[in-house]
């Protein structure tokens, strides 16, 4: 939970100040870039999930 908050205080500052150097936001817009993030999440634990049924790697 520690890593959560600390990303979420993290992500406030950035955002804070791009905001106040009038830079746009470094981030896709807001549902476009949440999905790609939840799809690439999902993507690594669907490798992780996968990946022992074939061994990868040195035998």
């Amino acid at each position: 939970m520690k890593e959560v908050i600390l990303a979420l205080v993290s992500g406030l500052i950035v955002g804070f100040l791009f905001a106040l150097l009038k830079l746009p936001i470094p981030a896709p817009p807001a549902l476009a870039g949440v999905t790609g993030i939840i799809g690439i999440y999902l993507g690594f634990k669907l490798f992780q999930w996968i990946a022992p049924l074939f061994q990868f790697g040195p035998k």
